[in-house]
């Protein structure tokens, strides 16, 4: 089992960016895919962006395409989420999250695929 620690979030005003951090210990994070999911008030919980445990695949909700990107530092046992251009629609409570699955070649984009998460970070963006 790994646990996981976000950080990074905070206020930012329209048009900003942000770098989320994800901080994991224990067992399993070179050998899972990892993602970052978000949920805002009222909001079911949405991925935002997945990567494959090697780095090789990623995956972007439509959302945040072309204005987030994701990575991964195996040996700091990381996973980090760049966000440029952020608008009020991004406001929202960030988890990451580690696949159940060792070795999954693919993003896995609903939440019952992932066993562990994290408490989430805050991303407030004024409108």
């Amino acid at each position: 089992q790994a646990q996981l620690v976000e950080s990074g979030g905070g206020l930012v005003q329209a048009g900003g960016s942000l770098r989320l951090s994800c901080a994991a210990s224990g067992a399993g994070f070179s050998d899972s895919a990892m993602g970052w999911f978000r949920q805002a008030p009222g909001q079911e919980r949405e991925v935002v962006a997945g990567i494959t445990w090697s780095g090789g695949r990623t995956y972007y909700a439509d959302s945040v395409k072309g204005r987030f990107a994701i990575s991964r530092d195996n040996a700091k046992k990381a996973v980090y989420l760049q966000m440029n251009s952020l608008n009020s629609e991004d406001t929202a409570v960030y988890y990451c999250a580690k696949d159940r699955l060792p070795g999954r070649r693919s993003v896995a984009t609903i939440g019952s695929a992932y066993d562990d998460w994290g408490q989430g970070t805050q991303v407030t963006v004024p409108s």
